[in-house]
């Protein structure tokens, strides 16, 4: 595995995958939904961090997004399954009706 040189802060992840930050904020909770290394903690004070993904992290998420995405229903499943935050859910889900 190469060294990691660069990372990218989540917020700033979001706006490049065109995606909602809640929604990857959600997904990345649970740091079993990716491959070991490819989320990373970066600690900006005492009490203070955020979450940030690797190139290899950014990748691994669209790859996951793109293939939920593929029906309606396996993007509704999808959501269930990784997204524990219902109102969150409901709001992904409506948009996708659009």
């Amino acid at each position: 595995m190469a060294a990691i040189t660069h990372i990218y802060a989540l917020e700033y992840a979001a706006k490049m995958m065109d995606e909602d930050l809640e929604l990857l904020e959600a997904i990345v909770w649970n740091d079993d939904n990716l491959t070991y290394g490819l989320i990373v903690t970066v600690h900006t004070g005492p009490d203070e961090a955020i979450t940030a993904l690797t190139d290899d992290g950014i990748e691994e998420l669209t790859d996951m997004l793109r293939d939920a995405r593929i029906t309606t229903e396996s993007w509704h499943e999808f959501l269930d399954d990784f997204v524990h935050d219902a109102e969150l859910v409901a709001r992904i889900k409506a948009q996708s009706l659009r």
